[in-house]
């Protein structure tokens, strides 16, 4: 279900995704998005759109825990929890109205894309 969600979040805007390097990039940036969104709807007071932008960020969330290969080593693990922290942080947030939470989500995304692109930035110079 969950997977769902996120790939609907992209699907709507008819882009076709070359690849799953591409995919982790477009779930990364659709987090910080969504998390921009949420803390726009938290600053308005307005508890249904909040509760909806955080929803969808922990839907993308769910959807890269579920895309982790734990064969891989132990960065899987890593993200794993790492992606686990996102959640609760978001869920705290929504309960809380703590914009604070939803800054350090953005954070560690922000952090997370720029390592992504720039592994697979340097994959494709080898």
């Amino acid at each position: 279900m969950h997977s769902n969600l996120a790939y609907s979040a992209y699907s709507q805007n008819n882009i076709s995704i070359e690849s799953s390097e591409k995919l982790i990039k477009m779930l990364y940036e659709g987090v910080l998005k969504f998390v921009s969104l949420a803390k726009r709807s938290m600053g308005e007071r307005d508890i249904e759109k909040k509760t909806y932008w955080i929803n969808r960020t922990s839907a993308i969330y769910s959807e890269l825990i579920n895309s982790l290969n734990y064969d891989g080593g132990q960065i899987a693990y890593y993200l794993s929890g790492l992606y686990m922290q996102q959640i609760k942080l978001l869920a705290e947030a929504n309960i809380s109205n703590d914009i604070s939470k939803l800054d350090e989500v953005l954070s560690v995304t922000k952090e997370l894309l720029q390592a992504w692109k720039d592994e697979t930035d340097y994959a494709v110079d080898e």
